[in-house]
C-alpha cells in the first residue's frame, strides 16, 4: 500500500481532503459556467470579453486581500473542524444567490441589470468562502499527520484539487446554466455533511487574541513571516507563480473564442488539460524528492514552465482564423490543435512541480501554532499579485497588445519565479543544519 493510498484511508485525512475537492469542484463550475455565459452570449468584442474575465477574477481574488490575516487567525486560535462547518454552511447560502443569476441568466432576464451583479456578488461570495477555508486546508495536515507525511498529503490536496477543477470545468463547458444552478446547490449541501466529519483540530495558539482591524492584523500577519528566509522567498515565488496562473485563466476564454476561433467546450478543454498538468506534476515532484520537502527542482520546472508558455505563444500566432467557431471534434483534428494542448500540458506540468514543495514549506518550517497565519499570509501576498495581474491583462487590453503576445509577459514572469526558486533553495541549504 502506497503511503497516498494509506492516507486517503484514514478519517484524519480523507473528510479534509474530500471537503476541499468539493468545494473547489463548486468554484469552477459556477466560474467558469458564469464566465463562459457571458463570454459567448453576453458581449461581442474581445476588449469587453477580456475585460469581463479580469473583473471576475478580480472579485473573486479580493476577499484574499481583505480577510485571509483574519481567517488565518481564526484557524490558529479556534478549532478548525469547527471553521469547517461554519465556512461550508455559508457556502450554501452564497450558492444559493448565485443560482438565482444563473437562472435569470437562463430565462434572458434582466441579465445585465441583475442576472450577472447577482452572480457577481456571489462569485465574491465564493472568493470568501476559499479565504477562510484556505489556511486551514494546508494548516490542519502536519496537526493531523506525521512530518514525513505532509508532503504526500499536500501533493494529494493539490492533484485532488485540480481533478476537481478538472471536473468542474468539463461540466461547465457542456451543461447549461439551469443545470449548473442545480448541481451547485447539491453540492454545497454534500460539501456540508463532509466537512462534519473533518476531526477535531483544537487551537494551537492558545491565549492569544484576534485582531478584527483587518489592515494591521494583515500588515502583522505578512510581517511576521519575514524572520523565515525560506517563508519569505516562498511566499515570493508563489505569488509570482500564481500571478502567471491569473494572466493565463484570464486569457483562455477570449483567447480560446477570438483567437482560436473555438467554442466554449474548447475553452473548458484548455482548463482540463490545464488542471490535469497540475495534478500530474503535483504527484510526480512528490516521488522526485521522496517525500522530503525541498526547493531544489523550483528553479528548473518554472524555467520549464516558460518554455513551454513561450512555445504555446508560438502555436498561437501561428494559428490561422476560422470563420466559425470550433467545436472540440473540429479542434483535436486541427494539424495545430495538439501541439498547442501538449504545450499547455507541459506549463501546467511543470507548474505544479514547482509549486507543490513551496506549500509544503509553509506547513513544516514554522511552528504549529503559526502554521494557519502563515498561510494567510501567502494568500494576501498571493492574492495582492493575481489582482495586479488581473489589472495588468486589463491595461494591455486596454492599450491595445493582442491577448497572444501577453503570454510573453507570463513567460518573462517565470524567470522571476526561477531567480526567486534558486534563492529559496540557497537558504534552505543555508538554514538546514549539517549532519
Amino acid at each position: 500500500m502506497t503511503l497516498s493510498t494509506h492516507l486517503l484511508a484514514r478519517r484524519r485525512f480523507l473528510p479534509i481532503f474530500a471537503t476541499q475537492m468539493l468545494g473547489a469542484f463548486n468554484d469552477n463550475l459556477y466560474k467558469n459556467a458564469m464566465v463562459l455565459f457571458v463570454v459567448y452570449q453576453v458581449y461581442s468584442s474581445t476588449a469587453e470579453e477580456a475585460k469581463f474575465s479580469a473583473i471576475a477574477s478580480g472579485l473573486f481574488t479580493i476577499p484574499y486581500v481583505l480577510l485571509s490575516a483574519l481567517s488565518g487567525q481564526l484557524a490558529d486560535m479556534r478549532d478548525k473542524a469547527a471553521i469547517v462547518r461554519w465556512v461550508k454552511t455559508a457556502e450554501i447560502g452564497i450558492m444559493a444567490i448565485g443560482a438565482v443569476g444563473l437562472l435569470l441568466a437562463w430565462q434572458n432576464t434582466l441579465v445585465t441589470t441583475l442576472a450577472i451583479p447577482l452572480m457577481l456578488l456571489a462569485l465574491t461570495g465564493l472568493g470568501a468562502h476559499s479565504t477562510f477555508f484556505g489556511p486551514i486546508k494546508y494548516a490542519i495536515l502536519p496537526q493531523h499527520l506525521k512530518r514525513d507525511e505532509v508532503l504526500a498529503a499536500t501533493g494529494l490536496v493539490e492533484a485532488g484539487t485540480y481533478i476537481a477543477i478538472l471536473a468542474g470545468t468539463i461540466l461547465a463547458g457542456f451543461i447549461s446554466v439551469e443545470v449548473t444552478a442545480v448541481i451547485v446547490m447539491v453540492t454545497a449541501v454534500v460539501g456540508y455533511f463532509a466537512g462534519r466529519q473533518v476531526p477535531a483540530a483544537p487551537a494551537q495558539a492558545v491565549g492569544e487574541k484576534i485582531d478584527f482591524n483587518i489592515l494591521r492584523s494583515s500588515i502583522t500577519v505578512v510581517r511576521a513571516t519575514m524572520h523565515d528566509k525560506r517563508v519569505f522567498y516562498a511566499i515570493l515565488a508563489i505569488s509570482f507563480f500564481w500571478t502567471i496562473g491569473a494572466i493565463l485563466f484570464i486569457e483562455f476564454p477570449p483567447l480560446a473564442k477570438n483567437v482560436l476561433t473555438a467554442d466554449k467546450a474548447v475553452a473548458s478543454l484548455f482548463l482540463v488539460v490545464f488542471s490535469i498538468g497540475v495534478a500530474i506534476g503535483s504527484m510526480s515532484i512528490n516521488a522526485l524528492l521522496k517525500n522530503q520537502v525541498s526547493a531544489r527542482h523550483a528553479p528548473i520546472s518554472v524555467v520549464v514552465m516558460g518554455l513551454f508558455v513561450v512555445a504555446f505563444h508560438l502555436v498561437c500566432k501561428a494559428w490561422v482564423p476560422h470563420d466559425g467557431l470550433y467545436s472540440v471534434t473540429e479542434f483535436i483534428q486541427l494539424r495545430l490543435a495538439i501541439p498547442l494542448l501538449l504545450c499547455l500540458l507541459g506549463i501546467a506540468i511543470a507548474g505544479g512541480m514547482f509549486v507543490v514543495p513551496l506549500y509544503a514549506f509553509l506547513t513544516t518550517v514554522v511552528d504549529k501554532s503559526q502554521t494557519a497565519r502563515t498561510v494567510a499570509a501567502n494568500n494576501i501576498v498571493n492574492s495582492a499579485a493575481m489582482a495586479g495581474g488581473a489589472l495588468v491583462a486589463m491595461g494591455l487590453t486596454h492599450f491595445g497588445i493582442s491577448i497572444v503576445d501577453q503570454l510573453l509577459l507570463a513567460a518573462a514572469m517565470c524567470i522571476v519565479s526561477a531567480w526567486l526558486g534558486w534563492i529559496l533553495y540557497r537558504a534552505e541549504l543555508d538554514l538546514v543544519p549539517a549532519e
